[in-house]
């Protein structure tokens, strides 16, 4: 298919090749600006928290109450409730929750005792209880999450939304990860930025002793800023005898913010500014590591939204031998509660924090993990556990001008499928775009002859989700 914008003498090809490509990574800015200012919406949010509870967090134990799996506990499934979306056989027996619900805050969203914590913020909570996933894989689920496609070699959710927004600091990364010592099913492929401009590549901040290795200068500021000058004057004479100008830009970019982190990201990350009553509200005077750490990472998270990063991530640490932290095949029970006690409370107090200073309003935050858990098991057991489930399960979204309070979406019976309004994970992101401002149709780029967008050929704004 022609493209006006690739054709001889068009922008895109001209600020290509002119001066080395050293005006590409510019123009993509004004894409992404021309995006912005084209649509028809006006940006609710400016910024997303991605908690990711990686492993896939029992729907039918959270968000999805089932009174039906207590009352034919230990009972066959049949052939009826077997799916390939699914880790199940005929032979498997539904398995009761061991946690009770109650219905919430003002509006009586229904949240069982595991999330005690989230379960008072129920009334800012958009909980979609309906979402199908392709395939019960952890690699190409978490891949779908994250980049759109089961495959990978796409960018990330957070590269893209830092392509769309631009930078709002020239002292920071659009896109961080806070990553707890744990890299997910698929790789670093979750986070990357594959052919978008490597500046929007993921950031990745340690929970654990310094954020970042090489982050403090190793030399007097003035020496530093004159070997930075003189890579710069390397990389463009070489810049001159390739056509990759722009992946030269990018590295050349990538420096000189490197040069300016040095002073905001160990001032950024240094939760110990914080107020006493604020470190407690996270949990940061919890002793256990795994809870201590994964607090630090929810405050950092607040404080980069703070500093004017788009999109930051924070991963699940993980806590005992298995797949995913989350990933109870057995002792479902025991593991979901130690995975509950490490993040409760942090991502709660998230909430609470972005809302009491009215950051609420113009943030995101996503919890999801990649799946849900079957609502059968082998066999009821003391050590029963759940298994791999994309044939529908919960996420929840808060701020940003989702509808706090509801449920949206049904599953059966059981918990086993979606009987109404069943949604893709290309609906989320095409939604999260346009509370951005962003239009899913049109944040495109150009790659291998044609252009590429996170939803692919998919997705649509649900708005049914948006106050």
């Amino acid at each position: 298919m022609f493209d006006p914008t690739n054709a001889p003498g068009s922008r895109r090809r001209f600020l290509r090749s002119a001066s080395c490509g050293f005006g590409w990574l510019a123009w993509t800015s004004l894409i992404a600006a021309e995006t912005r200012a084209d649509s028809a919406t006006r940006p609710r949010a400016r910024n997303v928290i991605f908690c990711f509870m990686d492993g896939g967090p029992s729907h039918v134990d959270t968000f999805d109450p089932k009174p039906a799996l207590t009352r034919y506990q230990g009972q066959s499934i049949g052939q009826g409730a077997v799916s390939k979306k699914s880790q199940s056989t005929s032979d498997r027996v539904w398995l009761g929750s061991p946690w009770r619900f109650h219905r919430r805050g003002e509006s009586g969203l229904w949240v069982s005792d595991l999330l005690p914590e989230i379960a008072r913020c129920a009334d800012d909570l958009c909980v979609v209880r309906s979402l199908v996933g392709e395939a019960p894989l952890h690699g190409q689920q978490n891949l779908l999450l994250h980049t759109g496609r089961v495959t990978g070699q796409a960018p990330s959710f957070g590269s893209w939304v830092s392509y769309g927004l631009a930078a709002e600091t020239a002292n920071l990364p659009g896109y961080v990860l806070l990553n707890n010592d744990w890299i997910p099913n698929g790789g670093l492929e979750n986070f990357s930025s594959a052919f978008l401009p490597a500046t929007h590549e993921a950031t990745m901040l340690r929970a654990k002793g310094v954020p970042m290795d090489n982050i403090v200068p190793g030399s007097p500021d003035g020496i530093q800023r004159r070997k930075l000058d003189l890579l710069a004057l390397q990389d463009r004479a070489f810049a001159s005898s390739t056509a990759e100008g722009d992946v030269i830009e990018s590295a050349v970019r990538n420096y000189e913010t490197a040069y300016r982190m040095q002073a905001a990201i160990p001032a950024t990350a240094d939760v110990l500014q914080e107020s006493p009553a604020t470190r407690r509200l996270y949990g940061l005077d919890r002793t256990d590591d795994y809870q201590h750490f994964f607090a630090v990472q929810c405050l950092r998270a607040r404080r980069l939204i703070e500093a004017g990063v788009r999109f930051v991530e924070i991963t699940c640490p993980l806590t005992h031998a298995n797949n995913s932290p989350w990933d109870q095949h057995g002792q479902i029970k025991k593991y979901h509660t130690e995975n509950a006690l490490i993040t409760d409370q942090p991502v709660a107090a998230l909430i609470q924090d972005l809302k009491q200073r009215g950051l609420l309003d113009e943030t995101i935050v996503l919890w999801a993990g990649e799946m849900g858990r079957t609502p059968h098991t082998p066999k009821v057991s003391e050590t029963a556990g759940r298994d791999h489930h994309v044939n529908g399960y919960s996420i929840f979204l808060a701020g940003g001008g989702f509808r706090g309070g509801m449920a949206f979406g049904t599953t059966d019976e059981f918990g086993n499928s979606v009987v109404d309004r069943p949604l893709t994970i290309h609906d989320i992101h095409a939604t999260i775009l346009h509370q951005l401002g962003l239009d899913h149709e049109r944040l495109t780029f150009r790659y291998g002859g044609r252009d590429h967008r996170l939803t692919d050929v998919h997705g649509h704004v649900v708005r049914e989700l948006l106050t």
